[in-house]
Parts: C-alpha cells; sequence; structure tokens
C-alpha cells in the first residue's frame, strides 16, 4: 500500500499523463486519424519512461522517469555553459561541480583527460601545484597501502590509503550502503560505518569495515545509553571488523550531538543501533565511557583488549589546542596510545547540519592535520601512531598534498557518493532523495540499482589510485608515503611563491617535550593536564 501510494507521487506525473494521453489519443484516433500523431508523440513519451522505469544506469532516470532527461541535456551542453557559472558563482559551488565531473567520469570509466589546459587561474594567491623531478619514474603497478597498528596491537591491517569515510545506516539508504560497501569488497580498501552501527546492509557483501563508535555506542549500547561490554563483544565477533574508531567529533557538526525523532527510528534502525522503537534516539555531545584523557587511554586499551587486539583509534575535528595536547600527555603518562587517529576538517560532512556548525564551528582539515602531525612528532609518539585525513577529498592531488602534510591516508565520503549516484540535490535531511542516496523511503532507494553502482564505487578508487601513481611517479617517488611538504608550493603572493616546508613551521622530533617557542604549542602544552580536558588554572 505504502508503494502503491509513492508511486502516485509528483514526479510521476509526466509519466503516467504520457500513458494516459497515449491511451486517451489512440481511442480519439478512431474518431479522426488526425490524433494518431498525438499518440505516436505521447506513446513515444510513455515508452521512454517505461524504459527510465527499468534501466539500472541512472538513479535520477528511474526515480524521475521523462522529466529527468532534462538533466542530461544540459550536462551536454556544460562547456558552452561554464564560464558562466564560473564567473556568476562565488561560493565554490564551480569547484564542486567539477570534482564531481571527475568522480562520475571515472566511476562510469570515462575519458578523464582536459583539452586547453588548466581552468584555475595559476597567478590567483592560494593556487598549489606539486614540483615534478625531472628524474620521473614509472608509475607504480600495485595499490598503495599502510600498514595500521602500534605495538600493543596483534592484528593490524594493511589499509589501502584512500577508504569510504564515515557515513551511517540511516543517513544512508540500504542500497547506498551495500553499494559501497560492495565495492570496498571489489577494490580491497576499508569502509567505515558511521556511528549509526555495523548494519545488515554493511555485512551482506563482506567489505571490510571500519566500526565506527560515537557517544551513543550504537551496536554496543546498553539499555541505559551507555557502553555495553556484552553487545561490543558480539558486534565485534565479525571478522569483517578490521579497525575501530572511536568517534569524539565529526567535522560537519564538532561539538553537536544529534536526535533521530522516533517516528523515524524504524525496526531495523532500531535493531542496528540497540534501540527501542517509538522512543528518540539520541547520540549526546559527549561519551559516558570516559570522562578524562586518562580514562580515555584506559577505555581504548579496553577495546583493543576485548577486540583481540585489532588497531583502536579515534577521530575528532580538532577544537582546542590543550585538549589534543592533554590527550598526548595521557598517552605519555599511562603508556597507553591510539593506533591510529583520524583528523576530520570542518569543511567536510556529506549530510545535514545547523548552519553555523557547518561555516564557523571545528579547525579545517589542514591546519588541524598540521596540528596532530607536528604535535605527535614534538611528543615523540609519532613513530607509532598512525594519521588518517578526511575533509573534501576527492582527487588524486588532494591525497597526495594531505600525505605531503602528514597523513598516512585519506577517507572521502562526497566522492564516493557521488560515485553512487548523489547529484548533491542538498536534501538529504528531507528523505526525497531524488538518487535514492540519502533516504529511507523504499522506492526512492529502489533507483539505486546495486550491483551496478558497486562497480561504479570499485571504478572510482581503482582509477584514482592510478592517478596517485601516476602523481607519485611524477614526483620521483614510489609510494605516496614519501611525499613531503617541500613537494608542494603555494603562491601566497602576487609575486611571492612559497614551497609547503617555508611555509608551515614542522616541529622537530621530541621539541615540545624538550621545551618549544611554537606559539600553537608552547602555551597550549603548559595548560593541558593528563586528567581533565580543561586548561590547568
Amino acid at each position: 500500500m505504502k508503494l502503491a501510494r509513492a508511486a502516485l507521487a509528483p514526479r510521476y506525473l509526466p509519466y503516467l499523463a504520457c500513458v494516459v494521453a497515449s491511451i486517451a489519443f489512440l481511442a480519439a484516433s478512431a474518431a479522426h486519424p488526425g490524433f494518431l500523431v498525438a499518440f505516436a508523440i505521447a506513446a513515444a513519451l510513455a515508452a521512454l519512461g517505461t524504459y527510465d522505469l527499468l534501466q539500472t544506469r541512472h538513479s535520477v532516470l528511474r526515480n524521475y522517469p521523462i522529466s529527468a532527461h532534462l538533466r542530461f541535456m544540459l550536462e551536454g551542453i556544460r562547456p558552452e555553459i561554464r564560464q558562466y557559472f564560473l564567473e556568476s558563482d562565488k561560493d565554490g559551488t564551480p569547484f564542486a561541480r567539477d570534482k564531481r565531473s571527475i568522480v562520475y567520469q571515472r566511476a562510469k570509466r570515462q575519458l578523464d583527460k582536459v583539452a586547453f589546459g588548466t581552468q584555475l587561474d595559476v597567478n590567483e594567491v592560494g593556487f598549489e601545484w606539486l614540483n615534478h623531478s625531472m628524474v620521473a619514474r614509472e608509475p607504480a603497478k600495485e595499490p598503495f597501502r599502510i600498514q595500521v597498528g602500534g605495538p600493543d596491537c596483534t592484528q593490524p591491517y594493511a589499509a589501502s590509503v584512500f577508504n569510504v569515510s564515515a557515513m551511517s545506516f540511516g543517513a544512508l539508504s540500504a542500497n547506498a550502503i551495500r553499494a559501497l560497501n560492495k565495492g570496498a569488497a571489489l577494490g580491497g580498501f576499508a569502509h567505515d560505518t558511521g556511528e549509526g552501527g555495523f548494519s545488515p546492509y554493511h555485512r551482506e557483501h563482506g567489505g571490510d569495515i571500519i566500526w565506527e563508535i560515537g557517544s551513543g555506542y550504537f551496536g554496543c549500547r546498553a539499555p541505559d545509553g551507555g557502553f555495553s561490554e556484552e553487545r561490543f563483544l558480539e558486534t565485534v565477533a565479525s571478522p569483517q571488523i578490521r579497525m575501530i574508531e572511536i568517534k569524539l567529533s565529526q567535522g560537519a557538526k564538532p561539538g553537536h550531538g544529534g536526535v533521530l525523532p522516533a517516528a523515524k527510528v524504524s525496526a531495523e534502525i532500531a535493531a542496528t543501533r540497540g534501540v527501542p522503537m517509538g522512543q528518540d534516539c539520541v547520540s549526546p555531545p559527549y561519551h559516558r565511557a570516559f570522562s578524562t584523557p586518562l580514562e580515555m587511554m584506559a577505555f581504548i586499551a579496553r577495546l583493543r583488549r576485548l577486540s583481540g587486539g585489532r588497531p583502536v583509534g579515534f577521530k575528532l575535528c580538532v577544537g582546542h589546542g590543550w585538549e589534543f595536547l592533554a590527550i598526548c600527555k595521557a598517552m605519555l603518562e599511562t603508556g597507553i596510545a591510539p593506533d591510529f587517529i583520524v583528523v576530520d576538517g570542518a569543511e567536510g560532512g556529506t549530510g545535514a547540519a545547523p548552519l553555523e556548525f557547518l561555516d564557523h564551528v571545528g579547525m579545517p582539515l589542514r591546519e588541524g592535520l598540521l596540528f596532530v602531525h607536528n604535535a605527535l612528532v614534538g611528543v615523540g609518539l609519532r613513530d607509532r601512531i598512525r594519521i588518517g585525513a578526511a575533509g573534501k577529498i576527492v582527487t588524486a592531488f588532494d591525497i597526495a598534498r594531505a600525505m605531503a602534510l602528514g597523513a598516512d591516508w585519506c577517507n572521502a565520503a562526497r566522492g564516493f557518493m557521488f560515485a553512487i549516484g548523489c547529484i548533491q540535490s542538498q536534501s538529504c535531511h528531507t528523505d526525497r532523495c531524488p538518487v535514492g542516496v540519502a533516504t529511507q523511503d523504499p522506492l526512492r532507494q529502489r533507483a539505486l540499482v546495486v550491483p551496478d553502482k558497486a562497480q561504479r564505487v570499485a571504478q572510482f578508487h581503482r582509477s584514482t589510485l592510478a592517478a596517485l601513481a601516476e602523481v607519485v611517479a611524477a614526483a620521483g617517488l614510489e609510494h605516496p608515503s614519501q611525499l613531503r611538504p617541500h613537494h608542494f608550493s603555494q603562491r601566497i603572493a602576487a609575486n611571492k611563491v612559497k614551497s609547503f616546508d617555508r611555509l608551515y613551521r614542522f616541529s622537530r622530533p621530541g621539541e615540545i617535550l624538550r621545551g618549544t617557542d611554537d606559539p600553537r604549542f608552547a602555551g597550549p602544552w603548559k595548560a593541558a593536564r593528563a586528567d581533565s580536558f580543561h586548561p590547568a588554572e
């Protein structure tokens, strides 16, 4: 019944109108042959709409038969109208649109080369580039991987340098989760669950999983909303789970909790998250399992033990410097360290969040990554801990630049969303996603055909790593882990350029412990306390 009502939604009206019109014109032609022309037109459009509903390549056509062809017509003339958008849009939209085109081309195995040189203004302040080598190499043939797991980890994970960032079931549809995970299985990379739990749809295709545990403890939640060791053991028993990530904060809305209203808590979401139906599902803005850096280290050690020695780390969008340095002091005091840290930039985030949080809360990725990397170097822990980076990372250049600034691997959300058909309609919070990616509407998500989109996910990953191999080889290197700040430059004025090693200050090993004059760390280090996230008086 629900599907029948949904089929009468306004988006199907052009198709239904053509079907009805073709029948009416056919009947009218018996009285007057002139109606046969109108019948032929209406019947052709009805046939086109039927084909749209049945084809599996384009989600938007399955949800918007006939009418969505207007979008593809506009895409076809995009080169002619691109300059108009570049001149009229000042909010970064053309940049995002261009990256989306790159993802579509790579995911669909289309030619991703561009004619007539760069469209960017190389003389604009902020323009960046890779310094290539006169002794370039042949690109590597094998996909790049990095070993994650410190000395206390007995089941280290050889991760791809490019993985699916955290996006929860509930925010994404079941079919979107299926396509992402099947693509990860095909391509040999990892899929982060997001804080919404390890759902049945993450399990279907066996792709490697990074299980994210947020403040709601979904998948390991006690009846009172706290952490349940028993539930944790039940979930982590799956061999699919390769790493465990504690979410302290996320780039889209750092420091902000969340509420899924009771009306939206379906039976499958309730089962996945371990919450009762008919009640609001609350993710508080803080963790109940720990309240100090020292307690946090103990919790990390506990999860590592309970998981059988799998890598355990945490994700954060950096805020106050002394809070992260307090965690560093707790690591030094306890001898316990996470196996990895994922730095999420404030510019990231694929779903909906309050405007103020999207635009003005949290540290952007570059600054956060530099802070975390230099802090770990400065306290002598960098060799023990891997760093992941997330925040509007889509292309091979984005990955290479982040790795030169201190990342060991990168995660992407929007790039993989584009690969499964996202068209950035910005309706994620309305449950009316036109391509079935960010919706729980069964008819809308039917438009997303899992086998087709899974292949696109794997192909986007494969093509991006192939492009990364070419970029790394152009720099004369074998692996992106060899990239350093001096490999990249930025224009800082009309007549002035600096390489990243001159543009940014990088800590020397142990510098913070010996006493640093770096203003980023000198004051915050004195204020940091291992027994509290609050600064010393």
